[in-house]
């Protein structure tokens, strides 16, 4: 079998002092990355940076909504309206509580709800940063990612546009002229396609979005970014030595998410993924499972009681660390629950085999998103008649890599660059 070449991380660009190419003003050397609190957006964001070099030069901030209770039901408010909505709602509950006080109101964009570890992304805040250190530290990159960040970031363009250089990650559905640079999967623009128009009543197309093919500024993936690269799983692969090496191989890696609005499942799929599992451990060393935040507690409740008690089979029970590193690292194949693009757009970069479970479940743009893998040889379905000792591999997914290319050349197109 032919060796996998995995994407090394972007070399920093070389050149002349910058003394020479525009001084300070043209260099970026330093990041903010806007998250939303979940994971998986997140990553995209600080891989992004991390791919460009900044990685130990970025600042965290966070729009964060109100969770729990009614509030699961206000999730396709605009934040900051959220914000305003949860605070008359515990208002008018503590109302009829006597004796108690009412609660200050929330800021616009933070005080006292979201997390105190993190800094609240405050507009004004990083607006006034990017202006006043410019003459000193140079333009500012801000990258940002998920549905709440985009009304920051665009704001945050709109109002120091000479001093920082915007990126949005995942389509913003609308006047992708707020940002910089838009970097987005392919299959966000599966609506625009013959077979999407065929599902969508006339009278509905003008509603569903995207409206417009991509334009110049727009960055297409294949997957989610991450930080997944040849150094982060050497480094990954070192780390977890002592606990992995000693592991039988073939060493198969389980990772299970949970249903989503495009992806639909629930205990059918567990038992489906356990009889499989059962019939490819005779071909396995090891099999390690882990669930994610969203796995469901009926789903995992019976891949543990149906697998738990086989010595082949550890599953991860959530405590620190997270061996999700290791997984990748030292993993020999890879069976992904078809729902999460994050999951699979990682395992897809380590050019190892990589088995889905419950792609026929999945409906519009994440249907695409599989065609795309099988189409490219990096997937195949998990029937649980596989020999996992049985290796086979691809060109691995590179869109982090490729995504940070794409951001040189536009800075270089307005006359920046990355520190070298």
């Amino acid at each position: 079998m032919r060796p996998i070449r995995l994407p090394e991380p972007p070399s920093p660009t070389l050149g002349v002092p910058e003394i020479f190419e525009g001084g300070v003003y043209s260099v970026i050397r330093r990041a903010v990355v806007i998250g939303n609190g979940f994971a998986g957006s997140e990553n995209q964001s600080i891989g992004l940076v991390r791919a460009l070099g900044l990685g130990d030069k970025r600042v965290l901030y966070r729009v964060t909504r109100p969770r729990g209770g009614i509030n699961e039901w206000l999730h396709w408010l605009p934040v900051s309206l959220h914000k305003k909505v949860e605070y008359i709602v515990r208002n008018l509950h503590l109302l009829t509580v006597r004796g108690r006080k009412l609660m200050p109101v929330p800021k616009e964009n933070g005080g006292s709800v979201g997390l105190s570890s993190v800094l609240e992304a405050d507009v004004k805040q990083i607006v006034t940063m990017a202006r006043e250190t410019y003459e000193k530290e140079g333009p500012l990159l801000v990258v940002a990612s998920g549905r709440d960040t985009i009304s920051i970031a665009s704001s945050i363009k709109k109002l120091a546009a000479e001093n920082v250089f915007v990126v949005q990650i995942q389509h913003p559905r609308s006047q992708l002229h707020r940002f910089d640079l838009v970097v987005t999967p392919r299959h966000d623009y599966y609506p625009l396609t013959p077979q999407a128009q065929k599902q969508i009543p006339r009278f509905l197309r003008r509603w569903i979005t995207p409206l417009e093919p991509p334009d110049r500024h727009v960055v297409l993936t294949v997957g989610a970014l991450h930080q997944i690269d040849s150094a982060t799983l050497r480094s990954a692969a070192s780390a977890w030595h002592d606990e992995f090496a000693p592991l039988p191989k073939p060493l198969l890696v389980v990772n299970i998410g949970g249903p989503t609005s495009r992806c639909r499942y629930g205990v059918d799929l567990a038992k489906q993924l356990s009889a499989c599992l059962r019939g490819v451990l005779a071909t396995c060393g090891s099999v390690r499972i882990s669930f994610s935040e969203r796995t469901p507690e009926k789903v995992s409740n019976v891949i543990v009681k149906e697998l738990k008690d086989n010595p082949k089979v550890y599953i991860w029970d959530g405590a620190e660390p997270n061996p999700h590193m290791g997984h990748l690292a030292w993993a020999d194949a890879f069976v992904v629950t078809a729902d999460s693009v994050s999951m699979l757009s990682e395992a897809c970069s380590t050019g190892k085999p990589v088995y889905v479970i419950g792609a026929e479940r999945c409906t519009w743009k994440i249907s695409d998103f599989h065609n795309t893998l099988r189409e490219r040889g990096m997937v195949r379905p998990f029937t649980g008649s596989e020999d996992i000792s049985e290796s086979w591999s691809y060109p691995p997914l590179n869109d982090t890599a490729e995504a940070a290319m794409k951001v040189h050349e536009a800075l270089a197109e307005r006359g920046w660059r990355l520190r070298p």
